[in-house]
């Protein structure tokens, strides 16, 4: 049948006798539909992931701001406590102490408390310890400071310290002023830390004169009211703006927003930077000391413009290939009939010049005298060499006409090469094979050739080391007429196998002596992972042989102990997809040695084909590990007697009010102080001191519970932190307490007792209040006659 007769279908289904209009038509409409479905996921996709960039710049964001300000807190609440504890503060004494916590505050105060019959003493006082000129002032109309007017009561600038070069507002009398009245009577009722309106900060920079009022009042042990304020003057602008990129360069937008004033926002702080064109935001409310203050972020436009969408690129070259596409169907179906008719042209002659292929023996043989980089050499059955290319000719240094027809292929090799090879044979199949049959025998109980490597004599006698390929040779009939062997010099190649293989070796003796292992790791563009090299040395960190972990690189994964992989496994990939160095302590479970931690570092780069392969080290951290657990323990652990000091019961009760403040339960605590302890130091000496206090320590932590954080504040002093305890529960502890602590003298000084303070938690109470409470509750045992419990309840 002619071949112009078969008519196929186009691409299988498309009739030959359609319009190609109607076939590029449908076509450019298919690719336009898809373009469109293409484009309309990538949009969904990249406002997806903007959203997540924007959310997760946003968290970082809010946490930095809840961080300066809980440590604008803590500072504050450290200087009040340096002037709670202090007998007398001098002017220098609170500059050296104020001059550390002054970091993104514009200005630390202290305000004491002056009655109106005070007024005349202190003034003299103050200027001959601060300034000659000192006096209490108040603000006039025209914004300078004028002579206070008679009060009954004062809270003057005794001490300020600032690093402005504007002048300190000393002497300024901060109950003259409503605003500033206002905040420091809320600070004595509340008994904590209270932050004022707005308010024009004196003496600040132009730039950050608007700001708050940072007080605490300051309360000492054996007084109900305060006798001074502390007070940070805070600038948002510095405060907030501290470590921010500079404004052409953040990728968002913020404002702060002062709630309190009703229906009279304010904001405090408004970022330089113009906001993009978008409608994600988020807000979140974060409180400094007693107010809350709204954070509002926006992207930026420096944050879309470097998170672009690509869907404008996707559009026009979906377009672009949809209109190829059409215009080449729409070329293939008006072209079809020309091509079949070629097709068949084609054929014709192709059987025409079949005939001529035949006898082509001589065009053959050109072929093979042009391979001058491969020997090509074929024999007959019996192994004389009939073909000898020019290839062979240069590679061996005889002439076709030497060998042609007189010399076997065996006459070319080493004949002991032969003879241990046909032994070799032998004695796999169980008989005698002929050393002419050895070389040709390669593979073939594999059902297949395979080239192997030999050596060739030349005809100078010198030794060449080849790569050859022998094969049969069959007629027309499938008859086996004779052989074929293809050589290819391998001396270059041979030699730089050895110097690679003199390298690694050089590689792993270097290995042997780091403390550690050295590796590659490959995370395949699927996210499959791989061990490319590992060294010696991590047989010590995984008590896994090398060879395992290049075969299965998850065994990695099952010594890590479970409660790290997720994480280990989550930085991993976190550093492909930056490119970003990749640094990771975690511990290892071992078979042997038992829990032990490493440290992994490992530098990424991304290969050609998909994927990153890291280069790294890992080692043996378990040693410095457990230094940074000791030097923790000591850190937080009272010398003299074991137990847990300050600053251990500071973040505890930290961790306890946050949870009590998300409705977890209750808490309760109890502060003991032992009663006469200077006597017994002055009739007994501070070694007997010493030995009481030990005592009573082991005394007290015998009757306590499993949850009861027990913590030595200084000298005689002691508190017991009660979680999940009411106040009934908090009065039969301290009561056994107390018990446990009178039930048997002590030797050389007999019976020792305690006064014991108790307060319970209530909603909305401070850590401070709490404290107070309790340490009121000593105050009222020790009043009363000393060795009680008291409850304070108001």
């Amino acid at each position: 049948m002619a071949l112009h007769q078969v008519r196929p279908r186009i691409l299988g289904f498309i009739s030959e006798d359609v319009s190609a209009w109607l076939v590029a038509s449908l076509v450019l409409l298919a690719g336009t539909v898809l373009t469109g479905l293409l484009t309309w996921a990538m949009m969904n996709l990249f406002n997806q992931q903007l959203r997540q960039r924007f959310e997760l710049q946003a968290e970082e964001r809010f946490s930095r701001i809840e961080e300066h300000f809980q440590d604008e807190e803590l500072l504050l609440d450290s200087l009040g406590r340096f002037f709670a504890n202090s007998e007398d503060v001098s002017d220098s004494e609170f500059h050296g102490y104020a001059d550390a916590l002054l970091r993104r505050t514009r200005a630390f105060a202290w305000a004491p408390r002056v009655l109106r019959d005070e007024r005349q003493a202190f003034e003299q006082q103050a200027r001959a310890e601060v300034a000659s000129q000192f006096a209490i002032r108040e603000a006039d109309d025209n914004g300078g400071l004028r002579q206070a007017a008679e009060r009954d009561e004062y809270a003057p600038v005794l001490y300020i310290h600032n690093r402005t070069p504007y002048g300190a507002p000393l002497g300024l009398d901060l109950l003259s002023e409503p605003l500033r009245r206002a905040t420091l009577e809320r600070a004595r009722q509340r008994g904590g830390l209270v932050v004022s309106q707005p308010v024009d900060l004196m003496g600040a920079d132009p730039v950050f004169t608007r700001g708050v009022l940072l007080v605490a009042p300051v309360i000492r042990e054996s007084a109900s009211e305060p006798f001074g304020y502390v007070v940070a003057a805070i600038s948002m602008r510095q405060l907030v703006g501290d470590g921010l990129p500079a404004s052409g360069h953040d990728n968002l937008s913020m404002r702060i927003m002062d709630l309190s004033v009703e229906n009279a926002e304010e904001a405090l702080f408004e970022s330089h930077n113009p906001v993009g064109r978008s409608d994600l935001s988020a807000t979140r409310l974060l409180r400094l000391a007693d107010r809350d203050y709204r954070v509002e972020l926006r992207p930026s436009r420096v944050f879309l413009s470097t998170n672009h969408s690509s869907v404008t690129s996707m559009v026009i070259l979906g377009g672009l290939l949809s209109l190829l596409l059409s215009a080449l169907l729409y070329v293939l179906v008006s072209q079809r009939q020309r091509a079949l008719k070629l097709v068949e042209q084609r054929t014709l002659e192709l059987r025409a010049r079949e005939q001529e292929l035949r006898g082509t023996h001589g065009q053959l043989r050109g072929v093979l005298d042009a391979a001058t980089q491969v020997a090509i050499i074929a024999t007959d059955l019996r192994g004389v060499i009939t073909t000898f290319n020019a290839g062979a000719e240069q590679m061996l240094g005889y002439q076709s006409c030497e060998v042609l027809q007189s010399m076997t292929l065996e006459g070319l090799h080493v004949p002991r090469e032969l003879q241990a090879r046909a032994a070799q044979l032998g004695a796999r199949f169980g008989k005698p094979i002929p050393t002419c049959h050895a070389m040709l025998l390669e593979g073939g109980e594999q059902g297949g050739q395979q080239a192997r490597e030999w050596t060739l004599v030349r005809r100078d006698g010198s030794h060449l080391t080849v790569n050859m390929l022998a094969t049969p040779m069959l007629d027309d009939q499938g008859l086996w007429v004779g052989h074929l062997a293809i050589c290819i010099d391998i001396t270059e190649r041979k030699r730089v196998h050895e110097a690679l293989a003199a390298r690694d070796l050089l590689l792993k003796k270097l290995s042997a002596h780091v403390p550690g292992g050295i590796y590659q790791f490959k995370m395949d563009f699927n996210g499959r992972f791989s061990v490319i090299y590992a060294s010696d040395g991590i047989r010590d960190i995984y008590e896994l042989e090398p060879d395992v972990l290049v075969q299965n690189a998850e065994a990695i994964f099952s010594r890590i102990h479970p409660l790290d992989s997720t994480r280990v496994r989550a930085s991993i990939r976190s550093s492909a997809h930056t490119l970003s160095p990749w640094r990771e302590e975690y511990r290892v479970q071992l078979p042997l040695r038992g829990l032990r931690w490493v440290r992994g570092e490992a530098t990424p780069e991304e290969l050609p084909g998909g994927g990153v392969l890291w280069h790294g080290y890992i080692s043996d951290i378990s040693d410095l590990k457990r230094v940074e657990e000791e030097l923790r323990a000591l850190s937080v652990t009272d010398a003299l007697t074991g137990i847990r000091n300050r600053r251990y019961f500071q973040e505890r009760l930290t961790s306890e009010m946050a949870r009590v403040e998300r409705g977890s339960g209750g808490l309760a605590v109890i502060m003991l102080d032992i009663d006469h302890f200077k006597r017994i130091n002055d009739q007994h000496g501070h070694a007997v001191g010493d030995r009481v206090l030990q005592v009573v320590c082991q005394r007290v932590a015998q009757r306590l519970r499993r949850t009861d954080v027990f913590c030595r504040l200084g000298g005689e002093e002691f508190v017991v932190l009660c979680p999940d305890t009411d106040s009934d529960s908090a009065y039969s502890l301290a009561l056994g307490l107390w018990e446990g602590l009178r039930a048997a003298p002590i030797e050389d000084v007999g019976f020792v007792t305690a006064s014991f303070g108790i307060a319970t938690w209530r909603a909305g109470e401070g850590a401070d209040a709490l404290l107070l409470r309790a340490d009121s509750g000593v105050y009222a045992a020790k009043q009363a006659g000393r060795d009680r419990v008291e409850v304070q309840l108001g």
